[in-house]
């Protein structure tokens, strides 16, 4: 999910998304180096040239997100033009990538790691300070707003600082629809206000269909991704980004978060979601989408390929509409964040691999076609061709609204490593079984952020 979650998460880091350079930089530059298997990290000092991966054997031990096929297409890829790379890849749910990071990190450390999320990682000294590498590479020359959700302060509040991990592409999120449901209430274009998508809900009620099926089970509160969505509605995303990133006095229960959740709330009482949504993993979620039986899901760009193949013509995305009409839109809109751990054996080939993620002709593509999401680099990169009226195109379209209208949050999963696992979870999952408050839910994630953050 978005680191956004991320895909799994918020994310699904992926999400992160997803989360996510004309120029062929790296596939031209595989000169010998002395990069190997059981090569030492490269000092955080000023680098005299780019690395590579060498010409010598090189396996890439990598720590990946279960279920989100764009990490382990591109390796797949990468190891076909360099073929001494190969990679090892262990895979967890994001959930699980979140509990374990400072463990793995510190016992067991991966050459690339999915990161759910990187302040206290970066305190702690586990991850490596890439900005030896943005300036080899050129990456401080693309837009900081990229990189920005990746920079750690000695504080640990993110925005600044060093450069602790590099996106794979740059995933949002949004509402997907089943268009034959939608016409069957009705709804011939996407909800332009909350009212209208209020209406489209009560309808598809009424019509015996599923409004929205949402996964909100184990430890992974997928009801994160509409309050999250709501809370844009009613407000700006400063604040929220604020929270995120941890700068001092930030607060995540405001007016406007809290008539994002009593919304939210509006919506369990009056049966939008599916029943069993406390039971329902992701991938479960995406099942039931794809075989028709939800009107809506609240889901990230991750998916767009797959929708594209599973639901041809079916499938649309909108972005959350605004409460008031004309309004500005928003979206959780963040990396598919990886990181190097500060002890890897092979971290410039690490590095040199996302590099090439970002900057690979034929690696761009595959994180549009199978990420669904826009390829980091500089502005003026390659970008392959969209056929119209494509899922993958709607999303992206999507992704140039959010930057018009300056609405791209991180995920609220983000905020701290335990936020989304200990705090967000178990709240969001009351909610829906009558025993927590819309201003509990609040007041209670903000006390568990400040204990976090202060520890």
């Amino acid at each position: 999910m978005p680191n956004i979650p991320t895909r799994r998460s918020p994310g699904r880091t992926a999400l992160v998304v997803a989360a996510s350079v004309a120029g062929l930089l790296a596939a031209g530059c595989s000169a010998p180096g002395s990069s190997t298997e059981n090569a030492a990290p490269a000092a955080t000092g000023t680098l005299s040239s780019p690395p590579t991966c060498g010409d010598q054997p090189v396996k890439l031990k990598g720590y990946f997100e279960t279920g989100f096929p764009l990490p382990k297409e591109l390796s797949t890829e990468f190891t076909k033009q360099f073929p001494n790379v190969t990679f090892d890849i262990r895979e967890d749910q994001f959930a699980v990538i979140t509990q374990n990071a400072p463990r793995v990190l510190a016992d067991d450390p991966p050459d690339l790691m999915r990161l759910p999320q990187v302040s206290e990682l970066a305190k702690e000294g586990l991850l490596k300070n890439l900005d030896p590498y943005a300036t080899a590479f050129g990456w401080d020359q693309w837009p900081e707003s990229q990189l920005a959700q990746m920079r750690v302060a000695e504080d640990g509040s993110r925005g600044s600082g060093p450069l602790y991990a590099q996106g794979l592409n740059f995933s949002l999120t949004g509402v997907f629809y089943n268009k034959d449901l939608a016409a069957k209430i009705g709804m011939t274009q996407p909800p332009t206000t909350l009212d209208e998508l209020d209406s489209a809900l009560a309808k598809a009620k009424a019509a015996g269909i599923v409004p929205i099926n949402q996964f909100n089970g184990g430890a992974t509160g997928g009801l994160a991704f509409p309050l999250q969505q709501l809370m844009a509605s009613f407000g700006e995303v400063g604040p929220i980004n604020d929270w995120i990133f941890q700068k001092k006095g930030a607060s995540i229960d405001t007016p406007n978060n809290l008539k994002a959740a009593q919304h939210l709330q509006k919506w369990i009482d009056a049966g939008y979601f599916a029943d069993d949504i406390n039971s329902q993993d992701y991938a479960a979620m995406m099942s039931r989408f794809i075989g028709g039986k939800a009107l809506f899901i609240f889901d990230g760009d991750w998916e767009s390929g797959n929708l594209d193949k599973q639901m041809a013509g079916k499938a649309g995305f909108f972005l959350m509409p605004p409460a008031t009409a004309g309004g500005k839109q928003a979206a959780m809109s963040a990396p598919l964040t990886f990181g190097i751990s500060a002890r890897a054996a092979n971290a410039d080939c690490a590095a040199f691999f996302l590099n090439w993620a970002a900057t690979n002709q034929k690696a761009r593509e595959i994180g549009v076609t199978v990420g669904g999401s826009h390829p980091m680099g500089p502005a003026d990169a390659y970008m392959p061709a969209v056929k119209e009226g494509t899922v993958t195109a709607a999303t992206l379209e999507a992704g140039a609204k959010v930057g018009k209208d300056n609405g791209s949050m991180d995920f609220i999963a983000n905020a701290t490593g335990a936020i989304y696992a200990k705090s967000w979870t178990p709240n969001l999952q009351k909610m829906v079984g009558r025993q927590q408050t819309p201003e509990g839910l609040l007041s209670t994630v903000q006390k568990d952020y400040e204990t976090q953050v202060r520890n």
